[in-house]
């Protein structure tokens, strides 16, 4: 795997049920997720995009194809395996934050810490260098209910960093927040990317968090419809890593997004 490459999906299938409740929720699918960026994985509800990130996350099997997290090939692993692979490499952000109540900031970081093999003063100073850089240092001794939900958030992904993960990924970081908060929250991720070199997917379905991605992945029925590079404030189409040809219903959906990428960019440039 290319060093710049953190995570790999390799002709990936999933299908849920057998025989006439046989629902199949990826369709052959193969994409590359790259440190330093900043990817958004869009996609209106039932397309796929959440059984995709757990895949990649290594919390669901695919059906079939082949998943690589930080060059390493999930298919051989046991469960043990593919925890240890999640505890080493991967920090999870959650749309509804799964703080502990009576934790904490820093003790809610310290919990993950100690999951991930640190303890005693290595784990205090890795708990607070998360929470300075989220911003929340001065809020290290805060329970999550005296802090706003922005703030949860930002100590969500605190938590996700603690240990300093090559990936981090985050489900609907955005959806319980207002637009002020979740715009922070995007640019937080963002300059996480950049900074730490990591790579960052998030799945959502807010177009508002479009403006501050590197890249954007749009899923339909399973498969992978579009891939556009954010190039100087407008989607730019990206045809190198699109998944096999989608069957001929989605064809007029890729379509319909190319040409809403290319409304969007000129609108951009007025």
């Amino acid at each position: 795997m290319n060093a710049r490459i953190a995570m790999e999906a390799r002709n990936v299938s999933k299908t849920f049920g057998q025989g006439a409740r046989e629902v199949r929720a990826l369709s052959d699918v193969s994409l590359q997720i790259n440190r330093g960026e900043l990817t958004l994985l869009m996609g209106p509800s039932g397309s796929g995009k959440t059984t995709l990130v757990s895949i990649l996350g290594c919390i669901l099997s695919a059906t079939s194809g082949e998943i690589e997290v930080a060059g390493n090939p999930t298919a051989a692993l046991n469960p043990e395996g593919l925890a240890a692979l999640r505890r080493q490499h991967l920090g999870f952000i959650f749309q509804s934050y799964n703080l502990f109540p009576t934790l904490t900031a820093t003790e809610n970081v310290l919990l993950a810490l100690k999951v991930r093999g640190f303890e005693g003063r290595e784990a205090d100073r890795l708990a607070a260098n998360a929470l300075a850089e989220v911003g929340l240092s001065d809020k290290a001794k805060a329970h999550p209910g005296t802090l706003s939900g922005g703030q949860q958030q930002r100590l969500a992904i605190a938590r996700a960093l603690a240990g300093d993960p090559a990936i981090l990924l985050a489900d609907e970081p955005t959806a319980a927040l207002d637009t002020e908060n979740g715009a922070a929250v995007m640019r937080l991720l963002a300059g996480l990317a950049k900074k730490g070199d990591r790579a960052v997917l998030a799945v959502t379905h807010d177009p508002r968090t479009m403006r501050h991605a590197d890249r954007i992945i749009e899923i339909l029925d399973g498969r992978i419809v579009g891939d556009s590079r954010i190039v100087a404030g407008a989607p730019a189409l990206v045809s190198a890593e699109v998944s096999a040809e989608p069957a001929a219903d989605t064809q007029n959906e890729k379509g319909r997004l190319r040409h809403a990428h290319a409304g969007r960019g000129r609108k951009r440039r007025r």
